[in-house]
């Protein structure tokens, strides 16, 4: 900022802006403006229209989510154990369910489901049938 030196006496030096830069350029105004309005809630009426739906879709991720070391069926979940070495000495480490990926003949659907379930749920499966267990652990196999 260019700044005037004047001399109104020979003690004292008066400082001020020329006359060019008192008006501020639109984008100052505007960042001055904002910054003050920042805490402030403007409210306005609406006139009576319908309500317009907006054109951008919901949010959804690019990706899937990947899938939990979770069983579905069992809610069988990764352990928490000590590993302990020859000196005792423990660290803790996971230990995690045996998790296959299995397609199993569903017979109300008459067709195979692809299902990533534990070992121990398959045993139960074989033993009890799949439409009960699925029953049991509220899991809907259409969508499957």
């Amino acid at each position: 900022m260019a700044m005037l030196a004047t001399l109104g006496s020979p003690s004292v030096l008066r400082f001020h802006k020329p006359e060019r830069l008192k008006t501020r350029p639109s984008s100052q105004l505007l960042s001055f403006v904002t910054s003050q309005l920042s805490g402030i809630k403007i409210s306005y009426n609406l006139p009576d229209v319908a309500f317009v739906k907006p054109i951008s879709s919901p949010f959804t991720p690019a990706f899937q989510p990947v899938a939990r070391r979770v069983c579905p069926f069992t809610g069988k979940r990764a352990n928490k154990a000590n590993k302990v070495s020859f000196s005792n000495h423990k660290t803790k480490k996971l230990q995690f369910v045996n998790l296959q990926y299995k397609k199993v003949w569903w017979e109300a659907g008459k067709r195979y489901v692809k299902l990533r379930l534990s070992t121990k749920a398959l045993k139960t499966i074989e033993k009890n049938g799949l439409d009960t267990v699925a029953k049991k652990a509220g899991i809907d196999l259409r969508k499957e």
